[in-house]
């Protein structure tokens, strides 16, 4: 079935199922992604520090796909602060992408210690100026780190945030919603640190006949969020896109809603640096 686009506050669309790379061996990842391509993904998110966009890149060319059917997500990392880093590392990513543009950049962390954030921001807006991002947006950047990137009058397109039903970011969506951003959900499913199959969502599961994993992604969809589960096998990636022939209730939503914690299973911004 057809993914969904969502249209971004810059006017533009982006799929709202992808296909994440997280933690996909380096040497592994041209065969699983020309699998998710495979399997009907065009939306694919990675990472400078994955340190596998080459592989997504090489995937890219030999699957045949036109380039105008993709939408390809990278991310700075948090060594590479202000306008002259932030311009090498983008023709770095570029170059092992294999592309003359990405369809999103992102900021991975907030970087708290730093003090060249906001000049790293404004560079990305350049990128967006010059064509080498068509959007341009954040990751991890909460209601603590958000307002000061707002100020600069250069409004993300996205957030890429860990959202999961025990850690709904219950304090940062006010501000989304006000500003029109689009909230990418990362750790979807809970990172597998989460038994979700043994809450109230394995009960729905069971009365929708789909999996524990299904339902929490179609939670997400409902949501309006974005989102990438990962894996690296074919069949869940075909088993993960499997989620537009059913539609959760109201009730069975406001069930997946009361899951909400506060509990965290990977860093705080805070401490990244």
């Amino acid at each position: 079935m057809t993914v969904p686009t969502l249209t971004l506050n810059d006017g533009k669309s982006i799929p709202q199922l992808g296909f994440g790379v997280f933690k996909v061996d380096p040497a592994e990842t041209e065969r699983i992604v020309l699998d998710a391509l495979e399997a009907g993904y065009r939306h694919i998110d990675t990472a400078a520090i994955y340190g596998n966009e080459e592989g997504v890149g090489a995937a890219f060319a030999k699957s045949g796909v036109s380039r105008d059917e993709l939408f390809i997500t990278t991310k700075l990392w948090n060594d590479r602060r202000g306008a002259e880093d932030t311009r090498k590392a983008l023709g770095e990513s570029l170059e092992k992408l294999g592309l003359d543009h990405v369809d999103l950049y992102l900021i991975h962390w907030p970087t708290p210690a730093s003090d060249k954030v906001i000049e790293t921001w404004e560079t990305f807006g350049e990128f967006r100026e010059q064509g080498l991002a068509t959007s341009i947006g954040v990751s991890n950047f909460d209601h603590r780190y958000l307002p000061a990137i707002l100020e600069t009058g250069i409004v993300p397109a996205v957030d890429q945030i860990e959202l999961h039903p025990q850690f709904q970011q219950v304090e940062s969506l006010d501000l989304l919603a006000q500003n029109d951003i689009k909230i990418e959900a990362w750790g979807p499913l809970g990172q597998g640190k989460v038994d979700y199959a043994n809450t109230v969502i394995g009960e729905i599961a069971q009365s929708v006949e789909k999996s524990w994993a299904q339902v929490v992604i179609r939670w997400h969809l409902q949501k309006g969020h974005i989102l990438f589960p990962k894996t690296n096998r074919k069949e869940r990636m075909v088993e993960n896109k499997n989620v537009f022939d059913f539609e959760l209730s109201a009730e069975q939503m406001a069930a997946i809603d009361a899951l909400e914690a506060g509990a965290r299973v990977s860093a705080d911004p805070a401490e990244v640096n």
